[in-house]
């Protein structure tokens, strides 16, 4: 009975340590979404007018500066790991949704950072080196600091390849 107990209080406990996990990377999940926005307006006051896009392709460079970010952070585009993981695509899921927290912080505050880039005209080869040092940065900070959140949220599989490593 006593180990049947402590099987059932060891399950109770990690299950609250898993959804702790998993409701903070839901409110990092909606604050990137949330910077998202933040972005997708610099990127329609300040990048489009001066592109020659016709209306229905805006959203092509919509996409590159999302992919800029993916890049930075990723080391890919959201097209590249839809192709190296159809079968987590084909359910809907992108690359953010199997980002760490502290991905999610960073990517974040790169949206917020581009945007501002992006108002101050900065070109794109120089916000790319600015935010591929700010992710460098940050994630050397966050990961030192609390390993937990650095593990992958839905699984210990890599979908894409981790910084520094081939």
């Amino acid at each position: 009975m006593f180990k049947l107990l402590l099987i059932k209080e060891y399950q109770r406990l990690k299950e609250i340590e898993s959804n702790q996990y998993n409701l903070e990377w839901n409110v990092k999940r909606i604050l990137t979404k949330a910077n998202y926005q933040i972005h997708t307006d610099a990127v329609r006051d300040f990048v489009l007018p001066q592109t020659d896009y016709i209306k229905d392709q805006e959203w092509l460079v919509y996409a590159e500066e999302a992919d800029l970010l993916n890049v930075c952070l990723f080391n890919c585009t959201a097209k590249d790991w839809r192709e190296a993981n159809p079968e987590h695509a084909a359910k809907g899921l992108n690359i953010r949704d199997f980002a760490s927290i502290n991905e999610l912080v960073v990517l974040a505050n790169l949206e917020n950072l581009n945007s501002i880039l992006i108002r101050n005209g900065v070109d794109k080869a120089e916000r790319f080196k600015q935010l591929r040092q700010i992710v460098d940065i940050q994630l050397k900070s966050l990961d030192e600091k609390d390993f937990m959140k650095a593990l992958k949220k839905l699984s210990n599989d890599i979908y894409i390849r981790k910084r520094g490593i081939d």
